[in-house]
């Protein structure tokens, strides 16, 4: 696989953590009788920001992938 194959993975990898923090957040809040934008936030800090910093390092390393996959096509 190549450079800008990797880079979109990782990309994609980026987007199912950032999808998981908000469905678990969601999850964690279902069985709460009122819904409300400052319990959701709530919920978000309950989940706690490893999954965001573990989806900025996915994202920052599929940018690298893909910009040096463009850059190598680019040279040819």
């Amino acid at each position: 696989m190549n450079n800008k194959g990797v880079g979109v993975i990782f990309c994609l990898i980026s987007v199912i953590l950032v999808s998981a923090k908000y469905i678990s957040a969601a999850m964690f809040m279902s069985n709460i009788a009122t819904k409300d934008a400052s319990l959701f936030k709530k919920g978000l800090e309950y989940v706690g920001p490893f999954l965001s910093i573990e989806a900025i390092i996915a994202m920052v390393i599929g940018i690298l992938f893909l910009g040096y996959g463009l850059y190598t096509d680019s040279k040819k």
